[in-house]
């Protein structure tokens, strides 16, 4: 089992290159980098410069937010640099911070990540020959590459790998068909929405793919870890908040649906439309936290781990210790589920 992790998204810039290095010698596999009040391109490039053997993965940079060719010419710059370790998570995000967010234009996700998978691909194939690239998509149309503005001829470099963010049926099965992987969403890599909704999408979008891949499905796991009982505690308190924020948003409430349990993200989204932030939490009980939250000390965790997501995910994420004095114990869990 490969294991990655994240970075808090509000990491300052110049710490991202310390922070590289630990999840490095922690011997993590890679690091993912979300966006949210950073650019993921800037943070991956900061993060490949100061390490040597990590993959560096945008998960996920937001593709409607960006033209195709905006975001093959950052991947293959980071793919270059680094010498194959960059890989393109791209991700939808959601209709309302789309459009009030963003202040871009929103259409029916799945088509348009459909077409502009297309375009970034087209785009690369023209990078690698030095040829102009030539798709013809119901969104994006890219014909049009004089020599000045391509980075090729460049066989050497083999695109990146691209992997999709993903949380209806309908993204996971594009992201089987088109895609070289999946990375599920906190909300959506809990075993049971694994099992009965994400991995059957993926298969089916893979039986219709026009050729074979190596394909890897992420499960974002939501977990607390911590050295003891205490840190486990503080930890979980924390974490309540933070899952009342995720599921207030419509778009993640399958998970809770598959537990009978849909009716909290109404009442969650009540609460963030009347800007009630602070008192979202007292609705999350313990028995929902601690069946979709688990938490563990490093110790156990590499258990935990196994039981929930052997044989589900191909590879998981595990946070750093906001301690690097206990960076030594996550490394041992690290090792524990390669083994696994």
């Amino acid at each position: 089992m490969r294991v990655y992790t994240g970075m808090d998204p509000r990491t300052p810039l110049r710490e991202v290159p310390a922070y590289a290095r630990r999840v490095e010698a922690a011997g993590f596999d890679g690091l993912g980098v979300a966006e949210t009040v950073h650019d993921a391109f800037a943070v991956a490039l900061l993060a490949l410069e100061h390490t040597e053997r990590i993959v560096v993965r945008t998960s996920v940079a937001l593709a409607f937010v960006r033209s195709p060719l905006l975001s093959a010419y950052g991947a293959w710059d980071l793919a270059r640099f680094s010498g194959g370790r960059f890989e393109l998570g791209l991700g939808s995000q959601v209709r309302q911070n789309i459009e009030d967010r963003y202040g871009m234009p929103w259409s029916a996700p799945v088509e348009r990540m459909r077409d502009y998978l297309g375009a970034v691909r087209a785009a690369f194939e023209a990078f690698r020959t030095g040829e102009p690239p030539a798709h013809h998509g119901p969104h994006h149309r890219l014909t049009r590459m004089q020599p000045y503005f391509n980075p090729g001829p460049d066989p050497d470099t083999a695109p990146p790998r691209i992997l999709l963010g993903g949380v209806g049926r309908g993204m996971c099965a594009l992201a089987g068909e088109l895609a070289d992987g999946l990375v599920t969403h906190p909300t959506n890599s809990n075993p049971r929405y694994l099992r009965t909704l994400a991995r059957p999408a993926v298969a089916e979008g893979r039986a219709r793919a026009s050729a074979p891949r190596r394909f890897e499905l992420v499960a974002g796991t939501q977990l607390i870890a911590g050295p003891d009982r205490a840190a486990l505690d503080a930890e979980r308190e924390r974490q309540r908040r933070l899952f009342a924020f995720l599921y207030s948003t419509p778009a993640y409430r399958g998970t809770l649906d598959l537990y009978g349990w849909g009716e909290l993200q109404d009442r969650l989204g009540a609460m963030i439309r009347r800007d009630a932030w602070a008192e979202t939490g007292r609705l999350v009980t313990d028995e929902v936290l601690d069946t979709l939250v688990p938490m563990a000390t490093y110790e156990e965790l590499p258990d935990l781990i196994t039981a929930r997501w052997a044989g589900l995910a191909d590879a998981v994420t595990v946070p750093l210790p906001g301690d690097p004095a206990h960076d030594g114990r996550i490394r041992d869990v690290v090792r524990a589920l390669h083994r696994a």
